[in-house]
């Protein structure tokens, strides 16, 4: 289905995007599909590197298109005087301006916070880089994919007698932009609760987010456990140390099933279900703090039964017994299945993969959902620089003859 357009609980909030590549964007993303108007700014010409990342037709890659959906894209050079006023221009008007340049960055373009508080008090800055803005790390260069690895992942996923491996997307980006977003909106929250009170609005927010730091976020107890237990976490495969079971069996046709099995009550409706009463019954294995120690014991009762059936079999087997249980989908698995089409978790949109031709393409739907202010996608990611005009003369009053004159000099 093509996503319904809505308002959305962020309609009327105006977020300046001067990010690049897949974290700040991802912030940006939210808060397009929740309502918000997004302006994001890119150079002139080439414009953010995302559009050529993993394109194999056309002049901008799908990827860009997901990530840029709802936003305007407008070019302004900033290394440029007029450029950079254009852009404190703009940012007078917004509540929000999203960056996840390197720490200094804006400030040597002279775009820094104060030059941003002048051009509007109450403006929250989201700062997005690999290690934050401030310790003795600030000034590295960082990506996600070593944020992953410096914020513990990497160490955590894979084999245990294989190099450590990464996840399949840049899962460190958008946990980043998931943080930034929500430090942005509980920003906005606090301002919104000032003015409420009728107490003088506090001067704008800033939420500084590392990537590294994103990653850390997520990893549960991993430092505690060491710390309290003196206990250092390995890689395990497909399968969750001291959750047991909890991993990925072998079907017929080579293909794979993950079962959780992990709840007590859980636990003994699956040994039933795969014939192993014994186990079941089992005292020795009554919670999981027992059966943490009898591990490949039960994971091979459990690929015993699973590789001798096929994968439609025993999901149906095991969901009808009540037992957590999926099959490993592939992006063609996931475009048939009709749970995702229900939720609305496919959209589709007419896309221009390249000059006159142009395709219906199914991209993914919102998250979460929202019963009475739901988000859409309200489009894909625009051509490069294609709301320029419509934002300096709309928003910023420009003519159209400053325009052109500041695009002939190569501002824009």
């Amino acid at each position: 289905m093509t996503s319904r357009p809505s308002a959305g609980p962020l309609h009327g909030i105006r977020v300046l995007e001067l990010g690049n590549f897949i974290a700040a964007p991802t912030a940006g993303r939210l808060f397009s599909e929740f309502g918000a108007e997004v302006i994001k700014v890119e150079r002139p010409h080439t414009g953010d590197e995302l559009r050529a990342w993993r394109r194999t037709e056309g002049q901008t890659s799908l990827l860009f298109r997901t990530m840029a959906r709802g936003k305007k894209s407008v070019t302004v050079d900033l290394r440029t005087e007029e450029g950079r006023d254009l852009v404190l221009q703009i940012a007078a008007t917004c509540d929000v301006v999203l960056e996840n340049f390197r720490p200094g960055t804006l400030e040597r373009l002279g775009l820094g916070p104060e030059q941003l508080r002048q051009a509007r008090p109450e403006l929250v800055l989201v700062r997005i880089s690999g290690y934050g803005q401030t310790g003795p790390y600030r000034d590295r260069p960082g990506f996600a994919s070593v944020a992953e690895a410096v914020g513990g992942l990497r160490n955590l996923t894979g084999d245990p007698d294989r190099p450590p491996v990464r996840v399949g997307v840049s899962i460190g980006d958008t946990l980043a932009g998931l943080y930034g977003a929500l430090g942005a909106v509980m920003a906005l929250l606090q301002r919104e609760r000032a003015r409420g009170t009728g107490v003088e609005a506090p001067g704008g927010e800033t939420v500084d987010v590392a990537l590294y730091e994103a990653v850390f976020g997520v990893l549960e107890d991993l430092v505690p456990e060491h710390d309290g237990y003196g206990l250092t976490r390995t890689r395990t495969g497909s399968s969750l140390p001291g959750i047991v079971p909890s991993s990925t069996y072998p079907c017929l046709d080579e293909d794979w099933v993950v079962i959780g099995g992990n709840g007590d009550a859980i636990f003994r409706r699956l040994m039933q279900a795969v014939g192993r009463e014994d186990l079941a019954d089992d005292p020795d294995l009554a919670d999981n703090a027992q059966r943490v120690h009898h591990r490949e014991r039960i994971d091979r009762a459990i690929a015993d039964w699973t590789r001798r059936r096929g994968l439609d079999e025993v999901v149906e087997r095991l969901e009808g017994c009540g037992v957590p249980v999926g099959p490993i989908y592939s992006a063609a698995e996931i475009l048939r299945d009709p749970h995702y089409a229900e939720r609305e978790m496919l959209v589709r949109h007419r896309v221009e993969i390249d000059t006159g031709d142009v395709r219906e393409v199914t991209f993914p739907g919102v998250v979460p959902k929202l019963a009475h202010s739901p988000g859409s996608t309200r489009g894909v990611g625009p051509d490069l620089g294609e709301h320029t005009d419509e934002v300096l003369t709309g928003l910023l009053g420009l003519t159209q003859a400053e325009v052109d004159r500041l695009r002939t000099e190569g501002v824009l």
